[in-house]
């Protein structure tokens, strides 16, 4: 059995056994179980009573957080039409078949999300088997194909995530840093939670929701009241 470090063990003292937290006694208690020596994620992590099997139970999308998540992501925006919209935006990196074939030729991913036009969707989908299994492909469901290039370059510089759930039900969202006061962590876990009520698939029956929990990095897991 892997020993606890004396870290760990004390943050986990704070937590009490058992119990439920409501949503702003979880954003104070994420901060002071805060175990690394960096400004340390929060992340919200969801067990849903749904089958992924089912194609309406594939429960995939984005979100605009309130406060944002206090990360920056660095954007690749591959567009032959909307060029000066992408770079005014605030994209890191703008082009079109050059980039990707710098991706391709030199396995360069000097960036974090792609966000495409739909005129270069054709050419990005010969590169599914480079960018799929990175999770980087752009896709409407997601916001990152659109004609409206700089709305969504800005809506992903000012905090929208993507969350996806995995075969086992769980959806894991990045929330804040443990360096926002109690009251922002709190509205960005409430705003995560509504959402995931309010996407509920139709299909489930019974217990929707069969835990949640939120944890900074490394940090232990405190156990939300919904």
């Amino acid at each position: 059995m892997k020993k606890l470090s004396k870290k760990y063990t004390a943050a986990k003292a704070l937590i009490e056994k058992g119990k439920q937290y409501t949503v702003a006694e979880a954003a104070e208690l994420v901060k002071k179980t805060a175990m690394t020596n960096f400004d340390s994620t929060v992340e919200v992590c969801f067990n849903l009573n749904i089958n992924t099997k089912q194609p309406d139970q594939q429960l995939r999308g984005t979100i605009s957080l309130p406060n944002g998540n206090g990360k920056t992501k660095k954007i690749l925006a591959i567009t032959g039409t909307k060029v000066d919209e992408a770079k005014e935006a605030g994209a890191d990196f703008v082009g079109g078949a050059e980039l990707l074939e710098k991706i391709s030729k030199e396995n360069w991913f000097d960036f974090d999300i792609i966000v495409a036009t739909p005129d270069m969707m054709g050419q990005l989908g010969r590169m599914g088997r480079i960018l799929g299994p990175k999770g980087l492909m752009p896709n409407p469901k997601t916001g990152t194909v659109s004609m409206e290039i700089g709305k969504a370059i800005k809506e992903i510089k000012n905090g929208k995530v993507s969350y996806r759930a995995d075969k086992d039900g769980n959806v894991h969202f990045s929330v804040a840093k443990c360096s926002f006061d109690a009251e922002k962590i709190a509205q960005n876990i409430q705003s995560v939670i509504d959402m995931i009520v309010r996407i509920r698939p139709a299909a489930v029956k019974g217990t929707y929701v069969k835990s949640a929990t939120v944890h900074s990095t490394m940090g232990p897991a405190i156990r939300l009241a919904l």
